[in-house]
């Protein structure tokens, strides 16, 4: 039993981190109504940004951390002003077609400016792991999983609680009807990306701590999707709720099963909620005419 609840909580911190990379593409879909398949390269950015700061250039982590948010915010900020905001009002496809190409601009980008080979960020975390009665997490898993939770508890709050975080929620309830009262659609827009791409960022940086970096990393991106679809794309406690389900049955499948394994019976699992629940555990159930 010690056996199988270490196990476990180590699952559980692994999917907090992938909660985190999830909640970056609900944030844009709610939104926009558009899936954003680039964000796993932009997590891929964020990382890199930060190996720049903190090992290129030598500064301390914590102002490291300040300025891979800031250029995170400009990353997303940017795609969103200069490749989506010409889109507006064209069909949702188109939308998702640029972020796939995207995606392969911010991949060629991160191998001509770093390179191709692997490289191994400075650490941020303590090095003992973290002891409950018996049971150990390793280090880089178990802080990554603080600084998820935080992360999004904050934005929760900032979106509960703040003017902008109430004008998103009211451009992802109704467009027409938040023009209407005022507030700036477009603006919204732009800070939905630019929450996004702090997220992926900050998850990023979690990730090349727990693994290595290198150009390839965005591809977790395309994986924490199905976390995405199995919470509900518009909702963050889904995304949240899935990303530890999901961690916890790759550490459980992979620790008993076997590695080969623990990529397949997420899936398998999110085949059999989906059938039950199409729109996800938490999604909005959505009814067209025809």
């Amino acid at each position: 039993m010690d056996f199988f609840l270490e196990v476990s909580l180590v699952g559980l911190a692994i999917g907090g981190v992938y909660a985190l990379v999830a909640v970056g593409y609900v944030l844009v879909y709610r939104t926009t109504h558009v899936i954003n398949f680039a964000h796993g390269n932009m997590m891929m950015f964020g990382a890199y940004f930060y190996f720049t700061f903190a090992e290129l250039l030598g500064l301390h982590w914590t102002i490291s951390i300040v300025l891979t948010v800031i250029a995170a915010a400009g990353l997303g900020a940017g795609i969103e002003r200069v490749a989506l905001r010409p889109l507006l009002g064209r069909p949702a496809i188109s939308i998702v077609m640029v972020t796939v190409g995207i995606a392969s601009i911010l991949h060629g980008a991160a191998q001509l400016i770093w390179t191709a080979g692997d490289f191994f960020l400075p650490p941020i975390f303590p090095d003992l792991p973290i002891v409950i009665d018996e049971m150990y997490i390793p280090a880089n898993t178990g802080y990554g999983f603080l600084v998820a939770l935080g992360a999004i508890g904050g934005f929760l709050l900032l979106f509960r609680f703040t003017r902008s975080g109430v004008a998103m929620r009211a451009t992802a309830s109704d467009q027409i009807a938040a023009t209407t009262m005022g507030i700036n659609v477009p603006a919204m827009f732009s800070l939905t990306w630019v929450y996004a791409s702090i997220t992926a960022a900050l998850a990023g940086v979690v990730v090349g701590s727990i693994t290595t970096l290198n150009p390839s990393m965005g591809l977790i991106g395309l994986s924490v999707l199905a976390v995405v679809i199995l919470g509900g794309m518009d909702s963050v406690i889904g995304a949240v709720a899935a990303g530890l389900i999901v961690g916890w049955i790759e550490a459980l499948t992979g620790f008993y099963i076997g590695g080969a394994f623990k990529d397949v019976v997420p899936f398998v699992v999110l085949l059999a909620i989906l059938i039950v629940r199409p729109h996800g555990l938490f999604g909005t159930p959505e009814i067209e005419r025809l």
